[in-house]
């Protein structure tokens, strides 16, 4: 398979990530299996996720004896590679997930998409069949790298002993520099059983793998220049900004121009948002101010950002007025969607250092941008079109208001990791994300069923941080037995279910778009029917339901309970809770840009459309 950058952002490689030459060499005698247990020890992981089964059986024998690298039997593969990039997400390293051969392998195929999407350093190991055997369709069969090709930033496929050391540290080097992305290694189960010699550290041949960390000179110069000639320029910061641990440099680079930051999905908590220049996450649901606000610009600097539809909207009605500026460590992402003024390949921590000193060498000319009418205007937007809710009518729950009193509860460190639909959006909105790595979610793929396992990984790789994982009705019944996980391996996360009976995102939509046909959307109830046939009951019970996996299990359904039940939640840290907070069916997210249309059709709320009245700059 060529190698290949696919990448938005960087990743510094893992320190125990050696790649042979000058260190003294370890040499033992082993199998193939304890030779990966030994790889995987040297390279610095310590935490594996995984489900045992017959091609893969022989490496779990050795992992017992491993004082380095700790198991974490889950109780579904998807759960195992979803965990890895939990623990990925909130560490900074790379995650490690284990599957047999066939179904154990295809069923990682879901969460290695998922971190393909995200630029997450994930290793994935799977067993297959022997190798005389591959190719016959023996049992259990799945060629697992062919399927993964598209999804993986490489994968390998190991059928001798002696192979074993070199592709583990390959595969690691691999996942995490450049950008970051998931790498599979596929072992036969005949190389796993045979005598081979471990030698350490081993020697890399990636011949073709260099990826670009430092960028160019000139361009860095011309960025510079067109910054302090814009009038209203914005900072399009991405996730590539968290993953290249680049939040420090963005900061400076933000207070030396004063030009607005807005910062993605994955790039939330990258620049605080208390900060008086941020101003808020842009897209389909992002605030009127962030989206308007490249609306508007003249120039946009893309920082690990890959400008997706989601930002975007209609691709040629985006950013109108701007020229771009565009950083990123993947080539292939600069001028995928939108041309770039000014391509910028690099690590996005020493393009944004870069970035600085030319700024400041602008200022030092004379030059400085002057975005005092630019200001003007984004803080009218901002004091007009503010993030907001209406409390239900009826008294019930708001889910705005769970989400927001769970954030405001939370110590100061917690770790959030949020499902899909419509809890995912409020919790970017109605959150105060601070700094980095405290907001895991799945952008790209937008995997159902994501936060359970994720939370489980975080709060496996960061034991001493609070981890609450906002879910949603639909998406926890995706994956929640791995609850059973958390609780039988000591690992007490907490999760909110935002419980309206509904899949919430495709209801507002059925709302908004089919005339309130509301076909197959309703979770608690049979087919025709809006509510169970016992008037009352939701099926499944989720408070039984979390008892019965070894959780503390609470229900909120009034206003007056809300703040008790979270700090109650918040004092157990013993075991697992779950909290089942039963909101107002028809809470919407907004602002909105449908689907299709230009983000000059932005919705603050529903059918309302901003007027951003006569300023000078609009």
């Amino acid at each position: 398979m060529p190698m290949t950058e696919q990448a938005s952002g960087s990743h510094h490689p893992q320190p125990r990530a050696r790649s042979g030459g000058a260190q003294s060499a370890t040499v033992e005698h082993v199998t193939g299996a304890q030779s990966l247990i030994r790889s995987l020890e040297e390279v610095g992981a310590d935490t594996v996720f995984g489900i045992p089964g017959g091609a893969i059986l022989p490496a779990y024998d050795p992992m017992m004896d491993s004082a380095r690298v700790r198991h974490v039997l889950v109780r579904h593969e998807q759960g195992a590679g979803h965990a890895a990039t939990g623990y990925a997400q909130a560490t900074g390293r790379v995650g490690v997930c284990m599957a047999t051969s066939g179904p154990g392998a295809t069923n990682l195929v879901t969460p290695i998409a998922d971190a393909h999407m995200d630029s997450v350093p994930m290793v994935a190991i799977t067993g297959q069949v022997a190798s005389k055997a591959i190719g016959t369709d023996a049992f259990q069969e799945a060629d697992i790298c062919g399927i993964t090709m598209p999804i993986t930033k490489h994968n390998f496929l190991v059928t001798k002993a002696e192979d074993i050391p070199r592709t583990i540290a390959e595969a690691f080097h691999i996942a995490s520099t450049g950008r970051p992305g998931p790498v599979l290694v596929d072992i036969a189960k005949d190389a796993l059983q045979a005598q081979t010699v471990f030698s350490w550290p081993p020697q890399l041949d990636l011949p073709g793998y260099r990826p670009v960390t430092k960028p160019h000179a000139k361009q860095i110069r011309e960025a510079a220049k067109l910054i302090t000639q814009a009038k209203r320029p914005v900072l399009y910061v991405g996730g590539g900004v968290l993953k290249a641990g680049a939040t420090a440099e963005l900061k400076v680079l933000a207070e030396l121009t004063g030009a607005p930051v807005t910062t993605t999905l994955m790039a939330l908590g990258a620049f605080p948002d208390s900060h008086p220049l941020h101003v808020g996450m842009p897209g389909m649901h992002g605030a009127v101010t962030a989206v308007t606000a490249l609306q508007k610009a003249d120039l946009i600097v893309a920082l690990g950002a890959r400008f997706d539809d989601r930002v975007t909207g209609k691709l040629d009605s985006f950013a109108p007025f701007a020229k771009i500026v565009h950083a990123d460590i993947d080539p292939a992402e600069i001028g995928k969607n939108r041309a770039a003024d000014v391509p910028i390949v690099g690590d996005a921590r020493e393009v944004i250092a870069d970035l600085v000193q030319a700024v400041q060498a602008e200022h030092t000319d004379g030059n400085a941008g002057d975005y005092s009418a630019w200001w003007r205007d984004l803080s009218r937007w901002r004091d007009t079109y503010p993030l907001g809710y209406d409390q239900p009518e009826d008294g019930s729950l708001s889910p705005q208001q769970v989400i927001q009193r769970i954030g405001q509860l939370a110590p100061e460190d917690t770790i959030y990791a949020a499902g899909v639909g419509q809890h995912q959006m409020w919790a970017a909105h109605f959150i105060g994300y601070e700094r980095p790595a405290t907001w895991l979610n799945s952008g790209g793929a937008g995997t159902m069923g994501y936060a359970v396992p994720a939370a489980m990984g975080a709060k496996a790789g960061m034991p001493d941080r609070t981890v609450w994982a906002i879910d949603g009705d639909g998406c926890f019944q995706m994956t929640n037995q791995e609850l059973v996980t958390c609780a039988l391996n000591g690992i007490p996360i907490k999760v909110a279910i935002i419980n309206n009976g509904a899949l919430g995102m495709v209801r507002q939509w059925q709302t908004l778009f089919y005339n309130q046909r509301y076909s197959n959307t309703v979770l608690h109830a049979g087919p025709g029917q809006e509510t169970p046939p016992n008037k009352g009951t939701r099926v499944p019970d989720f408070v039984k339901l979390s008892e019965a996996m070894g959780c503390v299990a609470l229900r909120c359904e009034r206003p007056e309970d809300l703040d008790k039940v979270i700090a109650e939640a918040n004092a157990i840290n013993d075991r697992p809770v779950v909290v089942d907070f039963i909101v107002h069916e028809d809470a919407m997210v907004w602002p909105m840009v449908a689907a299709g249309t230009s983000n000059d059709e932005v919705m603050a709320a529903r059918g309302v459309r901003p007027d951003f009245g006569d300023g000078e700059d609009d």
